[in-house]
Order: structure tokens, then sequence, then C-alpha cells
């Protein structure tokens, strides 16, 4: 279960933020998980990097390229490693 992102959900922000990281509840399958960030036009925005951190195996990361100002929609979708599937997604605005 998702326990808390980086940016915030349905958060405003001041500029771009360079990455986005979420924090899940348990260690989560580097195999079967993976993020994207699309805009509001449901292009895919983000650097296609979607990785597992390897301090920490419950943190999916990714990174951003500058982003001009707008909503911004990040998907998940992970597989814990006592074989749960979760997705989800939440919104951001750059202002």
């Amino acid at each position: 279960m998702l326990q808390r992102a980086e940016p915030r959900v349905e958060s405003k922000l001041k500029r771009a933020p360079e990455e986005v990281k979420l924090y899940f509840s348990e260690r989560i399958e580097p195999a079967y998980s993976s993020a994207r960030v699309v805009n509001d036009r449901g292009q895919q925005v983000d650097r296609r990097d979607s990785r597992i951190d390897r301090a920490n195996p419950a943190l999916l990361r990714l990174t951003l390229p500058p982003l001009p100002a707008g909503t911004y929609r990040v998907v998940w979708r992970v597989l814990s490693i006592d074989a749960d599937i979760t997705e989800g997604e939440f919104t951001f605005r750059i202002e």
C-alpha cells in the first residue's frame, strides 16, 4: 500500500520536482513494479526510468525533465514481495 509520495498527493508546487518518490508499506518486486507521470493530454512526460531504490526496497522512484506549469498524474502499479498487486494514481499541479 502507498504510504506517502513526493510530491505529495494533490499538492500545488511553485516549481517542478526533479523526481517522484513513492513510498510503500513493504518491499516491492522490481521486475513487476513501475510508475509513470503523464500530462493532461495523457502523454508520458517522465524519463521512463522508474526503479526501486537500492537502499530502500519499499521506495519506487523516477526522474522528471523540466516540466511546464500544469496538472500531472502519477500512475503506479507494484507487486509486493508477498505477491499482492497494488495500483493507483494521484495528481500534482505546478503553478
